[in-house]
């Protein structure tokens, strides 16, 4: 059940809370981001079945670092951990932070200010989810599946309530325009918002080698988690739907650089559909699952760490493990990482350099699996991806065209994203030098 919880807790955050107010804008139709969403949970279920191949055969903590380094070696190995520590934990504990800092702080009229308060909630939330998490892996558990049960009666309460309150305009969800060329490259360009809500389906495996029989558990764990987060993702924005227009929306946002004026979009629907005084109090709650979320990502994150010191990727220290059982150096430097980024970034550009970095990466671990087919036939599958090899092939056709869309219309933070995850190569072999140097001595 604790492998279930990570998964959802882990994909259930910032995204949705955030990003479907964005989408909406860019799409200008309430449908069009309804069927994004399809789109996206199809794609993130061929890239969960697929990987429950790769966690049931390789079920080792470190997730898609292990799986790259069978398939690929070492460089390529180094290079997603090397995602995974700038980009894929880093960027999302930042944002989920921050994110869950502006629903708190939103009924106290802070939310708007300098953002200077928000980075310090943010801060206070990391460190303290950084020290329960160094504490032991059995609080770390408890805490973990605690937060992500609440967070979830939460968000289902408010998806229920907002189908059922009869105070939306189911006319909203009929808006479809016209698919011109250029509405079809931005629906593809607004998928990575998605993907990147989406990108929690993997989450478990970064810990399978802490779960009795990972074998059974693992597919069990990643299927049902991602199903259920399928059904949330798809009742929580009908509900955003229903309390807002396309035309509504663009209103509130007015002129592009007001873009993060939407992003608070459940807070914005709750008042809509029910009122300041319930908006303050649900916003206070959004802010409290977001919680879960931070400390989903401080939970799995640090096991890449742990996984690349093991392998003489990562200075030796991070590889060790306390008395209680957690990687707590590790832990350190993920956190320290995560308050860079937040104090020195925007938020929006967060979500966008870590989608863009976690599309690539994503695509390289489902690829694994047909790599792995080929040079270890003999490697044991308890459990086979349905439908290969056309799954995986969905997943990596739907992925790279949402890339190539964002490349395209965000051509700078894309390319930031790109150099982050190009700029690991030579890193790796200064690394490797060094760390051969100094085995000869």
């Amino acid at each position: 059940m604790t492998t279930i919880f990570i998964v959802v807790s882990s994909t259930i955050g910032t995204g949705v809370m955030t990003t479907s107010g964005l989408t909406v804008y860019f799409v200008g139709s309430n449908q069009l981001m309804l069927a994004l969403w399809v789109i996206g949970g199809v794609l993130a279920m061929c890239g969960a079945l697929t990987l429950c191949e790769l966690s049931a055969s390789l079920p080792r903590t470190g997730g898609d670092y292990v799986f790259l380094y069978e398939a690929y070696g070492p460089l390529a190995a180094f290079l997603s951990g090397w995602v995974s520590f700038l980009i894929g934990f880093g960027g999302p504990i930042a944002a989920s932070a921050w994110a869950a800092a502006e629903y708190l702080l939103a009924p106290l009229g802070l939310d708007n200010a300098t953002g200077v308060p928000q980075q310090a909630v943010a801060s206070v939330m990391i460190i303290s989810l950084g020290l329960v998490h160094c504490r032991g892996r059995s609080s770390a558990m408890l805490t973990q599946g605690a937060m992500t049960a609440v967070k979830i009666a939460i968000l289902v309460a408010m998806a229920i309530a907002g189908l059922v309150a009869g105070r939306g305009g189911w006319e909203n969800l009929v808006d479809r325009p016209p698919l011109t060329p250029s509405v079809l490259i931005t629906m593809a360009s607004s998928l990575v918002y998605i993907s990147y809500a989406y990108t929690g389906w993997n989450a478990a495996a970064y810990v399978a080698g802490e779960v009795d029989r990972p074998q059974e558990q693992m597919p069990r764990a990643i299927l049902i988690g991602t199903g259920l987060v399928i059904v949330l993702y798809l009742m929580l924005n009908t509900t955003y739907g229903l309390a807002l227009s396309a035309v509504d929306v663009r209103a509130i946002v007015g002129t592009p650089d007001n873009i993060d004026a939407i992003a608070p979009i459940a807070q914005i629907a709750a008042e809509r559909l029910y009122g300041q005084r319930i908006a303050d109090w649900l916003s206070v709650a959004i802010g409290l699952t977001l919680l879960a979320s931070v400390s989903a990502y401080i939970l799995t994150g640090p096991r890449v760490i742990y996984a690349m010191a093991c392998a003489g990727h990562f200075p030796a220290g991070a590889g060790k493990i306390s008395t209680r059982g957690t990687p707590v150096i590790a832990t350190v430097l993920q956190g320290a990482w995560s308050l860079i980024l937040l104090w020195t970034t925007s938020f929006e550009w967060i979500l966008l350099y870590s989608g863009v970095g976690l599309a690539a990466f994503s695509m390289l671990t489902v690829n694994a699996v047909y790599v792995l087919r080929r040079r270890r036939p003999d490697l044991p599958r308890p459990f086979k991806t349905p439908g290969y090899p056309l799954v995986p092939a969905v997943f990596l056709v739907g992925t790279t065209l949402l890339t190539g869309a964002v490349i395209y219309e965000r051509p700078v933070i894309s390319s930031i994203s790109l150099l982050t995850i190009a700029f690991g190569v030579p890193v790796y072999y200064v690394w490797v030098a060094v760390a051969r140097r100094y085995s000869d001595e």
